[in-house]
């Protein structure tokens, strides 16, 4: 029988070539939607107002944990597609992509609903005031009560591209989504004078666009691809809900933890002031690149390392994660450098307001230092969702955020204030990479003792 393409990527091709295929165009979608959400504080930053910045900052933890439905459903969609391809299961792949891709969009309206009607308290609670109040919540109706269903398939459907080896157009599809939403910002925020909610809109249309492109590529494709949006091969049976919810549940505690722990942030933070939750919060987009760059490596080799986990291939499987750690490991480091050495200027041009300035460089040197760490707990993460496991990977993800650096957060604060707070945010990173690598040695032994045809 002939090969397909995405057969001799996944089972043939050099390893490092192969890695390299899969990885480079993720990272640079995931750098490229970073860049477009540090857009949106780039551009409100440019009116001067500490508010608006602020207001940002503090919707941002409710918008990403759209990031987070996205990787329950579509990590753990692309994860079973994977590996039911790599046993030769297509029926069961397409119902696997059905079922995440038709979820996520029910989930993600009834979400965008559901924050809409409680933002008179959610936004309270989250940190907002009498002048931040109306700015996030002109941000939040655009981008999540609008915005939640095309920006969440948007990622899924990256996702589940990604499975079948795509990874060039899925990146394709996210990067245009944010270049979109550069080229719109500086648009909707000035000529038209909407502020914050022309962000707020530029960030709405890219991502449906982008979704929009998806849904084009699929049709397209129809009769190359296993990815269905035909509602009849959903289904509720032969364990899918389990195997795709539970194998994307770290991703997606990763993310709920996130908004947790940035909703704590931003809550400890403005009991200093608005400038101090407004350099906070640039410092955590400018440290979103290292994440990135840890998230795109990592996503972007999760569906070789699945197909050669099911196909009983653990040398080959082993070989693409030595080089994804080499590589991920050293970009890492070198963007800890980047950042800790320039961040004066890199704050510098997001705000010219010396007070958020002063907070926002001091800040982005304490937090950029354990770029590393992230890397090397990102890829054990995905090691074990590649694998089909559930326990480890979400001990890890439950660890790295809201386990360990809320606790820490509260009783750095109270020891040491406004640094104390950022402190938190390494030492956790670190304790997570060391929990990472006990959990990830045994693993790792436990493949090398088995054979291609052990179980």
């Amino acid at each position: 029988m002939v090969k397909t393409e995405k057969e001799i990527l996944f089972e043939k091709a050099p390893v490092g070539r192969a890695v390299l295929s899969l990885v480079v165009p993720t990272v640079i979608s995931q750098l490229i939607t970073v860049v477009y959400n540090m857009a949106d504080t780039f551009f409100i930053g440019q009116i001067g107002d500490p508010n608006q910045v602020a207001a940002v900052s503090l919707c941002m933890p409710m918008f990403v944990f759209l990031t987070g439905l996205a990787n329950l459903f579509g990590i753990g969609g692309s994860s079973l597609m994977a590996r039911s391809l790599g046993v030769g299961d297509r029926q069961k792949a397409r119902q696997a992509a059905a079922f995440s891709l038709w979820t996520a969009a029910a989930v993600s309206l009834l979400y965008g609903i559901a924050l809409f009607l409680a933002r008179p308290v959610l936004l309270y609670a989250a940190g907002a005031d009498a002048e931040t109040y109306d700015f996030c919540s002109r941000y939040i109706f655009w981008t999540i009560t609008v915005g939640a269903v095309p920006t969440v398939l948007n990622q899924v459907l990256a996702h589940l591209v990604r499975a079948e080896g795509r990874s060039a157009q899925a990146s394709f599809g996210v990067a245009m989504g944010g270049v979109l939403n550069i080229l719109l910002d500086p648009v909707f925020i000035f000529p038209f004078g909407l502020e914050i909610a022309g962000a707020a809109i530029a960030t709405m249309i890219s991502n449906g666009i982008a979704a929009l492109y998806f849904i084009l590529l699929l049709g397209r494709k129809r009769n190359a691809t296993d990815i269905s949006l035909y509602p009849g091969h959903y289904t509720l049976k032969k364990g899918i809900p389990r195997e795709v919810l539970l194998v994307g549940l770290p991703s997606c505690l990763m993310n709920l933890m996130g908004v947790l722990s940035n909703v704590t942030l931003n809550r400890l933070m403005s009991g200093y002031s608005n400038a101090a939750v407004a350099g906070i919060g640039i410092a955590k987009k400018v440290d979103m690149l290292a994440f990135a760059v840890a998230t795109g490596m990592s996503q972007g080799v999760l569906p070789l390392i699945a197909y050669n986990y099911s196909a009983r291939n653990y040398r080959r499987m082993k070989a693409a994660l030595k080089v994804d750690f080499l590589l991920s490991f050293a970009v890492a480091l070198v963007g800890t450098v980047l950042l800790f050495t320039c961040a004066g200027p890199i704050v510098r041009a997001f705000i010219d307001d010396a007070e958020t300035i002063y907070y926002g460089q001091r800040f982005q040197k304490i937090i950029c230092i354990t770029g590393p760490c992230i890397s090397v707990t990102m890829l054990a993460i995905t090691a074990f969702q590649s694998a089909g496991e559930k326990t480890r990977p979400t001990i890890l993800s439950l660890l790295r955020k809201g386990g360990l650096d809320i606790p820490f957060m509260l009783l750095l604060n109270a020891r040491y204030g406004v640094n104390g707070i950022v402190w938190a945010t390494p030492i956790a990173d670190l304790c997570a990479m060391c929990a990472a690598v006990l959990v990830f040695v045994p693993f790792w032994k436990r493949l090398s003792g088995q054979s291609p045809q052990s179980d």
